[in-house]
């Protein structure tokens, strides 16, 4: 796998003009498979009669379908089942919410892997490469035709959706099956490529829920808080998430800040605080965007890696577990410690935003997960860390500004997220490089 990512490889690789997209990374390595040898089909040895049914789906295309098809190709293929699960993990799962969001990535990044090994070993070519009688509706893949790339990524996205929001099993199936339609008409994938290619990213999907099933913690809250002044009260959220396993970081609890102090300096601050519309868009913009999930999505297709699915899918993935980790370790420190907030610290103070979040204050989830994701994304984007790093400030700032944090909850949040962001980077660097060296040593 790729140890760094670069702006200029990423730049000399679009002027390429993706001759081939990463044939070698079928070789990258796994994060919850040992090996994508064991998930190896079988394709059918002969696509003669399949190239009739594209055909028929081309002549049958309408402007519902052309729709479906321009919906399905934008971005890399987990773009579309990424944004529906940020709408979801945070509130429809409980405590497997964070787990549910680190899988659908990671199993697609893994997914992935397994496809490309499979894809350059049978070098099929695209429908539209091999009949004439086929039209492309969509850009070159520029990678082989099987297993379909987006078929095992919807596999996987069905999986996990339906696992951990089983209301949503039908939703998710009947969408995975208007994508596959699009792939089918749009002439760059023959039926059994999404038929495979779905149910190895189910089978891939069901191994690593079944790989991850002990990352929740099962013990339930006694329903016990600290005494004494300072300390949050309400029905907590989330409230055991902190004993989560954690993926790369040691524990939930490697980085726990210290106590917070009393916070009578900073009720002051934030009452003599004079807020104006600057100050409240900026609080009303972070308290309803999901910002680092979008930046990533933009920063993928300003670079072009949408059409590098595996590079994209890898991004993806360390991503998710970075922000499953960071989570671990935050929701860690807050039921350490139940620090409070301004509106309970100070009942006569009214919040701008209207609302105060159900658990604990102290610190930030704001400032220490966009801390996080800025060093992760940094990583990936080195010209654009000022940005990154601005952005996180001005997220912690937010929640000071909409009134439902003290700025010491920011300043350690964000303190605290550059740490588990560095921590992060450097385990996710030293686990490539010991998977890279364990293939190596089996090829």
């Amino acid at each position: 796998m790729k140890k760094n990512l670069s702006i200029l490889f990423v730049f000399i690789f679009s002027l390429n003009g993706f001759a081939q997209v990463e044939p070698t990374a079928g070789k990258w390595p796994t994060w919850f498979i040992p090996t994508v040898k064991e998930y190896w089909v079988k394709p059918l040895s002969d696509v003669s009669s399949e190239k009739s049914q594209v055909i028929r789906m081309q002549q049958s295309i309408d402007p519902s379908m052309l729709q479906q098809i321009q919906y399905w190709n934008a971005g890399s293929p987990g773009y579309r089942w990424m944004n529906m699960m940020a709408g979801l993990w945070m509130s429809g799962a409980g405590n497997n919410g964070a787990l549910a969001n680190m899988l659908l990535s990671v199993a697609t990044y893994d997914a992935t892997v397994a496809a490309w090994d499979i894809k350059y070993a049978v070098n099929r070519p695209r429908p539209f490469e091999s009949d004439k009688r086929i039209k492309a509706y969509v850009p070159d893949p520029h990678s082989p035709s099987y297993p379909c790339e987006h078929a095992v990524t919807a596999g996987v996205a069905v999986t996990i959706i339906a696992h951990f929001f089983p209301d949503m099993a039908d939703s998710v199936r009947k969408l995975s099956q208007q994508m596959i339609e699009a792939r089918i008409a749009s002439g760059v994938a023959y039926p059994s490529d999404t038929k495979d290619g779905f149910a190895l990213g189910q089978r891939i999907a069901l191994k690593e829920i079944e790989q991850t099933k002990g990352y929740p913690v099962k013990q339930q809250w006694d329903g016990k808080r600290p005494e004494g002044k300072g300390i949050w009260q309400g029905t907590p959220m989330f409230p055991m998430a902190g004993k989560n396993k954690t993926v790369l970081l040691d524990s939930s609890s490697q980085f726990r800040p210290g106590p917070p102090p009393d916070f009578a300096k900073d009720m002051q601050e934030l009452k003599t605080f004079k807020p104006n519309f600057p100050s409240m868009a900026n609080a009303f913009y972070f308290a309803s965007e999901s910002f680092w999930d979008e930046v990533l999505h933009k920063k993928v297709l300003e670079y072009n890696i949408h059409l590098n699915p595996p590079l994209a899918a890898r991004l993806y993935a360390i991503s998710a577990v970075a922000m499953y980790d960071g989570f671990t370790a935050c929701w860690d420190a807050k039921y350490a410690y139940w620090g409070t907030r301004p509106d309970q610290y100070d009942t006569t103070f009214h919040p701008v935003l209207f609302f105060t979040p159900p658990f604990p204050g102290y610190p930030s989830g704001h400032a220490m997960l966009g801390s996080v994701m800025a060093e992760v994304y940094s990583d990936f984007f080195p010209a654009d860390q000022a940005y990154f790093r601005k952005r996180a400030v001005d997220g912690a700032e937010s929640r000071f500004q909409g009134g439902i944090h003290f700025r010491t909850d920011n300043e350690v949040g964000l303190e605290m997220g550059k740490k588990v962001g560095a921590a992060i980077i450097q385990k996710v660097k030293a686990f490539e490089k010991q998977k890279s060296n364990t293939l190596s040593l089996h090829k």
